[in-house]
């Protein structure tokens, strides 16, 4: 079975994403005002948003939830973490605290309790663009990959007919 990327970059840590991009552009604009005056702001500001813009995107490319066949592998551009597949009890999907729907993991011992794989807004029409194909098929390799390792899953009954109407995903059958 293929690996599966999926994650949620919480909001605290993409606007320390986005603050270093900043911070980034800033430092070359000020680079090229020292070298070459103020005569070219502009395209000074331009070059300096370039790798401003590379930065914060390989930021936001690294943070990342894997999951293999072996383990679950967390990465952030800081750290690294894994998280072997015994201590995943259950999956759910729910809403969340901002109304959105979540699927996440429900994990024993260690320092967290659950693991956010997939954070989407509710489903209210079938699949209208790349956005909505991406995370239809994010949410079925999910579905696959805890099938696989005999995980359950708990989908609250609004969440499996909205997916199973306009996505035409089944909701998960008891085993």
């Amino acid at each position: 079975m293929a690996a599966v990327r999926v994650g949620v970059v919480p909001m605290g840590r993409s606007l320390l994403y986005c603050l270093i991009g900043a911070l980034v552009t800033t430092g070359v604009v000020g680079l090229f005002l020292a070298m070459f005056g103020v005569n070219r702001v502009f395209l000074w500001i331009l070059i300096g948003a370039v790798p401003g813009i590379l930065v914060g995107a390989a930021l936001f490319v690294r943070d990342v939830v894997e999951l293999t066949e072996p383990a679950i592998y967390v990465r952030t551009p800081f750290r690294s973490a894994t998280v072997p597949w015994d201590r995943v009890v259950a999956g759910r999907f729910t809403l969340d605290q901002h109304g959105r729907w979540a699927l996440a993991l429900d994990l024993n011992g260690g320092t967290s309790d659950e693991l956010v794989l997939l954070s989407i807004p509710p489903v209210v029409r079938p699949v209208a663009g790349a956005y909505d194909m991406r995370k239809r098929e994010q949410v079925t390799e999910i579905r696959e990959m805890l099938r696989a390792k005999r995980i359950p899953i708990t989908v609250l009954p609004e969440i499996a007919s909205a997916l199973n109407q306009h996505w035409q995903i089944a909701p998960p059958t008891a085993r």
